[in-house]
């Protein structure tokens, strides 16, 4: 095992990783931007080194800034953690090419992930359903309109390196090919330095479900079950559950079944999520996230397996110590993300100062987080202030339970998602589990009164 790893992330993702290692018997480096001299995961680390100035491409987006302070501290390697660098392919070559240990999946495998099209085929080799489209970059408009011809209007343009619904536009009719084609293509090279797009028929009203897995570098792979991530705003996921209340017994293993064949297919080695979209009883890859994902912690509290641990464990070499059938989700747990923004000023960030932070505590909860009481949120960085994890018997449970949990949370001095979560909480469609990825962009006004 690890002497010491190097964090090279920030917020509670950091906070959570340096308590692993701490488990671990692993000493903790922490880095930092100016902003965060003071933070809670530089309080929380044994050490901290100063990456540079409060704007992210200036410090934690500074490959040789964090590498240098890898060296300063005597590291043995480098968690990403999620954002900034963790998908960065180049960044994971760099650090396997050094004297750490880079603690997420071959920078060839991230590369493979990273670009769509070649993921889609990947997927396709190893049997595992795909939404129909081109698994090659198309090179004209003319190419969308003869896939709209085949298989008809919606189809979706989508930029080769994308995600988070960056380089995605929906053609809903033939006049609007070009145009789509064109800004996928714009926004694929400005945020993915990646010109190349392909096409795939949309969607119009899926459930967004993924799968957690582990793969150790001993040829042993394991998925921990689902989370259901259908409730998000502009593409960015809000509240995600376990397990899925769409899925039934079968089309749940044979999910878990294709995701495990997927990772196996590309050699994939430590933590990752495998997304897929249902709709019509029928699954289809979406995406690979080649990274530990924010929403890892539901999947932890359902199963008592620490993922972040075994990320550690994967990268120094250790081989998994539990068989798939150990894997026993228990009762049901639902997560929601507590972002410095105003729901009521369509989602504006509110960065300042926590007057005011008492985290919900009590039977059936869990949070991680990445502020304490007199902290500021910082306008420079994600708005996530940390994550309230409800678990209970089973989803009524959970809902009754997430009540109490969001009204017993105390957060002065900035405007917070909790009235939004409170308000979904109670909405119908909601509780009777009729939401798709187009709930919150359906959403009634009886819902957004709430707020």
């Amino acid at each position: 095992m690890f002497d010491t790893v190097l964090v090279a992330n920030r917020g509670e993702i950091a906070v959570r990783v340096i308590q692993a290692a701490r488990e671990l018997g692993i000493e903790a480096v922490a880095i930092y931007s100016d902003a965060d001299e003071t933070a809670k995961h530089v309080r929380h680390a044994d050490s901290a080194v100063h990456v540079g100035p409060s704007v992210a491409r200036s410090s934690y987006l500074d490959a040789d800034s964090i590498l240098d302070a890898a060296g300063e501290a005597g590291a043995d390697a480098v968690h990403p953690g999620y954002g900034f660098l963790a998908e960065n392919e180049s960044f994971a070559r760099r650090v396997e090419e050094s004297a750490f240990v880079w603690v997420g999946p071959p920078a060839d495998v991230m590369a493979d992930f990273g670009e769509k099209t070649n993921a889609r085929a990947i997927m396709r080799e190893a049997g595992v359903p795909i939404v129909p489209g081109t698994t090659e970059p198309i090179d004209s408009p003319e190419s969308v309109r003869a896939f709209a011809d085949e298989h008809g209007y919606p189809v979706a343009v989508k930029a080769d390196g994308g995600g988070g619904g960056r380089g995605l536009k929906v053609v809903e009719h033939e006049r609007g090919v070009d145009d789509a084609y064109e800004e996928a293509i714009r926004e694929g090279e400005a945020y993915f330095d990646n010109p190349n797009v392909y096409v795939e028929k949309f969607l119009e009203a899926p459930r967004h479900i993924e799968v957690q897995v582990l793969v150790d570098t001993h040829g042993n792979a394991r998925h921990l079950y689902e989370r259901d991530c259908s409730v998000q705003r502009r593409q960015q996921k809000l509240i995600e559950e376990t397990p899925s209340p769409s899925l039934d017994d079968r089309t749940r293993e044979e999910l878990c079944a294709a995701a495990l064949r997927g990772v196996s297919e590309a050699g994939y080695v430590n933590a990752g999520t495998v997304e897929f979209l249902y709709q019509d009883d029928e699954f289809s890859f979406l995406e690979v996230n080649a990274r530990i994902q924010v929403e890892h912690t539901v999947t932890e509290v359902a199963t008592g397996i620490d993922v972040v641990k075994h990320q550690l464990r994967i990268a120094a070499g250790e081989e998994l110590d539990f068989p798939q059938e150990a894997v026993e989700p228990r009762g049901a747990a639902m997560e929601f993300r507590i972002n410095a923004e105003d729901p009521a000023n369509d989602f504006a960030p509110t960065p300042g100062t926590l007057e005011t932070y008492r985290p919900p505590t009590g039977m059936g909860v869990r949070v991680d987080d990445g502020v304490d009481q007199g902290d500021r949120v910082s306008p420079y960085y994600d708005s996530l202030i940390g994550k309230y994890v409800v678990s209970g018997q089973d989803r009524s449970e959970v809902l009754a339970r997430s009540r109490r949990v969001l009204r017993d949370a105390e957060i002065e001095g900035i405007a917070t998602t909790i009235p939004f979560h409170l308000a979904v909480i109670e909405d119908r469609r909601f509780r009777e589990n009729e939401h798709t990825t187009n709930y919150l962009d359906e959403a009634t006004d009886e819902l957004y009164r709430r707020l």
